[in-house]
């Protein structure tokens, strides 16, 4: 009787089903269809983990707003190698408000080797490719930020061979505090001496036949020290003509928030024109 039951019921079960059954023949299990299925749901699968990271990505957002902080310093981080001794080259900073020179004590002179190794010289070929592309695309700026953070260190490489040439060069690297006004961070012959009425540099004892400006910036930025970001001088590398030629750079500097879901911080990004 209860068998009797369930059939009447599974029988009125089927007739209010509104949707036709598929016969028998399409259901038909194959080696075609089923490579068909994987294949559909595979890229179903993909589509749905892509729209997924895109939806995660950072979309960027400008706003602008007028920096009032003029009280706080600036820091100027720099990594930048002169083809001159230690002992010929000065570098120091006048500041136009207390028409004055800043001391650079915060930078350290050492002595090495201008022409780079072969690592070196791979790493500075990338960086030069990278600028390149973004001179030519500026929408890549936008993913050099998002991605910063997750990047290495911009740094240039250690060598990684031992050579016995003498050093050539000075490599002046390291980090200063400036006021928020316009002023001159300068390297030039002979040693910076102080001046009540301004400032002077020792250039007379060194021969002139030693002068060489011939340089490479590595690495030159404004305010907190970030990783991965590429700024517009990183990798350049200017070779002088004679003893008598000089480089000039004219910058002009942005102070930048930036601020992600995984990080904030505050930085500067700066223009520059040089002659």
């Amino acid at each position: 009787m209860r068998r009797l039951n369930r059939k009447k019921t599974l029988n009125l079960m089927k007739e209010l089903d509104a949707f036709p059954k598929v016969p028998e023949s399409y259901v038909e299990t194959s080696a075609s269809g089923g490579t068909v299925s994987l294949i559909a749901f595979t890229t179903i699968a993909f589509l749905t983990i892509m729209e997924f990271m895109v939806y995660q990505d950072t979309w960027m957002k400008y706003e602008y707003e007028v920096d009032k902080d003029f009280t706080s310093k600036l820091r100027i981080n720099i990594d930048i190698t002169v083809a001159m001794r230690c002992q010929y080259v000065g570098a120091d900073v006048l500041d136009l408000a207390e028409t004055m020179v800043a001391s650079a004590d915060g930078l350290i002179y050492e002595p090495v080797i201008f022409d780079l190794s072969p690592q070196q010289k791979e790493w500075q070929r990338v960086l030069q490719l990278i600028q390149s592309r973004l001179q030519e695309e500026h929408s890549l700026q936008d993913v050099i930020f998002k991605s910063a953070f997750k990047s290495a260190s911009t740094a240039l490489p250690p060598r990684e061979d031992n050579s016995l040439q003498s050093p050539d060069a000075c490599r002046i690297h390291g980090h200063l505090y400036v006021n928020k006004v316009a002023g001159n961070f300068h390297i030039t012959v002979g040693k910076a001496i102080p001046h009540p009425r301004g400032h002077a540099h020792l250039a007379a004892l060194v021969s002139h036949d030693s002068y060489n400006f011939s340089h490479r910036i590595d690495h030159l930025s404004f305010g907190e020290l970030i990783p991965g970001i590429i700024n517009p001088l990183d990798g350049t590398e200017k070779i002088a003509s004679d003893h008598n030629q000089m480089f000039q750079y004219f910058i002009t500097v942005v102070p930048t928030k930036l601020h992600t879901y995984k990080i904030s911080a505050e930085t500067h990004q700066f223009s520059v024109t040089e002659r």
